[in-house]
């Protein structure tokens, strides 16, 4: 499978992924969401960008601050996301927001559009996140800010399928590594020209039951390769019963520890 034909699989098994949430809202995916904004003083008037905008949680909070006399346009590919945006859009009745079906990743605007640019947990989904960063940069007017947040390297139960893999001799790479500690975050941040960088932290992790713990499908993403597509039902399973004993090692009285470190990243166009 060549760069394109991955890609393409990939991207369409996040849309499934997405689609097939149709009650994503509820207190940890709009806990995990909010704190960006905090970051960053939207004023009445701005203009907001929100990629992977997802059911629309940071674009109708930054419409409700950026006013009448404001604009968010919120970005993302999946279907089943943009309809819950849009429900509660309509439910609210917020004429200051304007939902697009595109792949955040390649979609263009004029240089200088924006005054804020967000993304709220899904640059690690981005292939070059670089270029990405590259571009939010142009985006922005002088004087603009990008937000985004992500998790640590040992956020989401990553290691534990990392190491499971790796018994048996199976190598996966992190979503999260490129961003995955506040050192990169900043790095990232300043190869692309911002200034001003601020990372915040903030834990967001919690305990659950070793029965929930160990329920895990085979899935894996990662934007560049994913050495579990296609694998043997046989190899699958034996993957499965070692994250399974991985998981049962980390159990407690209080349940199984589910580390979620959220990064929340900002910096300034000057």
């Amino acid at each position: 499978m060549d760069n394109r034909e991955y890609e393409q699989k990939y991207k369409t098994d996040v849309i499934k992924f997405f689609d097939s949430r149709t009650s994503y809202d509820n207190d940890y995916t709009i806990r995990r969401a909010l704190p960006l904004l905090e970051l960053i003083p939207l004023k009445t008037g701005q203009k907001v960008l929100d990629l992977a905008t997802g059911t629309g949680i940071m674009a109708i909070a930054a419409a409700e601050i950026v006013g009448s006399t404001g604009k968010v346009i919120g970005v993302d590919f999946s279907s089943g996301m943009l309809a819950q945006a849009e429900q509660k859009i309509k439910t609210l009745g917020w004429q200051n927001i304007e939902l697009i079906k595109a792949d955040a990743e390649y979609i263009n605007f004029e240089d200088e559009s924006f005054d804020v640019i967000l993304c709220s947990t899904a640059i690690v989904y981005f292939q070059d996140i670089p270029a990405a960063l590259g571009k939010w940069y142009r985006f922005l007017k002088k004087g603009g800010i990008v937000g985004f947040s992500c998790c640590s390297e040992e956020s989401c139960e990553a290691p534990t399928l990392i190491k499971a893999c790796a018994e048996n001799d199976i190598l996966l790479v992190n979503i999260n590594e490129p961003t995955g500690t506040i050192e990169k975050c900043h790095h990232l941040m300043q190869a692309a020209g911002f200034e001003n960088i601020e990372v915040k932290t903030q834990q967001l992790g919690f305990y659950r039951s070793l029965e929930q713990a160990k329920r895990w499908n085979g899935g894996w993403f990662h934007p560049r390769e994913n050495p579990l597509l296609n694998l043997p039902s046989e190899q699958m399973e034996k993957l499965q019963a070692e994250y399974c004993r991985e998981i049962e090692a980390k159990a407690t009285e209080q349940g199984v520890w589910y580390e979620n470190l959220t990064f929340f990243v900002s910096g300034q166009k000057v």
